[in-house]
């Protein structure tokens, strides 16, 4: 089983089908969920603490906005993890939505540096790339080994 970064994150479909095909999806809603739960959190509708702007500069420097830094502070520990990624391009908003094209940029910069094996996919438009995509899934993750598919 191989620790597979989503991208979009948010996407709970691409985080479905990781999990469905054997391997653990490292996605936004694990881990704002995991930092939400843990104590400290005062205001959960801010998901982030006034101290993970600082831990983002890991990620990022310090000249870059404090919301690409916080954004990187939740992508940024996932990454680390990550042992490969998948990478959907020019999503509807409803597969995933990220909200930021900076972070965007810098995550999948990042994702390619780490020199993990990558999945880049364009968002499917009709229902015979819909098919095409996510067998592309299934092969990709079926080649990491591990899976239960």
């Amino acid at each position: 089983m191989a620790n597979v970064f989503i991208y979009p994150t948010t996407s709970l479909i691409l985080s479905d089908l990781v999990a469905r095909f054997g391997h653990k999806p490292l996605s936004a809603a694990l881990q704002v969920r995991e930092i939400i739960q843990t104590p400290g959190i005062e205001s959960p509708p801010l998901q982030i603490t006034p101290e993970d702007p600082k831990k983002g500069l890991r990620w990022a420097a310090v000249e870059v906005p404090s919301g690409v830094r916080g954004r990187m502070a939740i992508y940024g520990p996932l990454l680390d993890r990550a042992e490969a990624a998948i990478i959907v391009n020019n999503a509807e908003y409803s597969f995933g939505c990220m909200g930021c094209a900076r972070t965007n940029e810098l995550l999948t910069f990042l994702i390619r540096k780490k020199g993990i094996p990558v999945l880049d996919l364009e968002y499917p438009t009709t229902e015979e790339e819909g098919v095409e995509f996510v067998a592309a899934i299934r092969q990709f993750l079926d080649s990491l080994g591990g899976g239960g598919s």
